[in-house]
């Protein structure tokens, strides 16, 4: 291949295991956390806000080695029964937090996002004909690329008619999602 990255290899697994290990002795509680569809720089935004904690997200075969497959591989007593959990998009958070502490602030996070394709729609949209004057007349051909119905009209980019761009729901493609960037 033409890459020169170099494989990760055994040592990091080991360490990443030894991590593992080290916050199960440190930390009080351990947390399974799943996502759907999430961007990294939101969990980011999450470990920045949670400091006094640590997150682990990905190479679940790692982590079940770390905690232990069964009673007699587990790290500590009961750990085995988590590596049942590590399956899918999973993440493991260590906190000395309660477990109030943890589902209050994770109920309550919400983070505004852009809406992407295979998005629900959260809301009824529908564009009223006239002038979009917030468009430079040379986008208007990739407006209409994407389904709206415009033309331009004394060098103001117009839409025709109205244009419903999505429903409550729905699940949204790429150009409806394009739309509403």
């Amino acid at each position: 291949s033409l890459t020169k990255t170099a494989k990760k290899g055994l040592e990091s697994k080991q360490k990443l295991i030894e991590e593992l290990r080290k916050c199960v002795d440190t930390y009080r509680n351990l947390f399974i956390f799943s996502v759907a569809n999430m961007r990294n720089n939101k969990l980011k935004d999450i470990r920045t806000a949670w400091k006094h904690s640590r997150f682990f997200f990905g190479k679940n075969k790692v982590m079940v080695v770390a905690l232990g497959k069964g009673e007699t591989d587990e790290y500590k007593d009961n750990l085995h029964k988590v590596s049942k959990y590590l399956r899918g998009e999973v993440g493991v958070l260590f906190t000395n937090k309660t477990k109030d502490e943890v589902q209050e602030y994770f109920n309550h996070f919400k983070e505004m996002d852009y809406a992407r394709a295979g998005n629900q729609a959260q809301m009824d949209l529908t564009l009223d004909e006239g002038p979009l004057e917030q468009f430079p007349h040379s986008m208007e051909p990739q407006l209409r690329q994407l389904g709206l119905p415009t033309a331009l009209k004394k060098g103001v980019v117009t839409l025709l008619k109205d244009h419903e761009v999505c429903k409550e729901g729905d699940v949204l493609t790429p150009e409806q999602a394009r739309i509403l960037v």
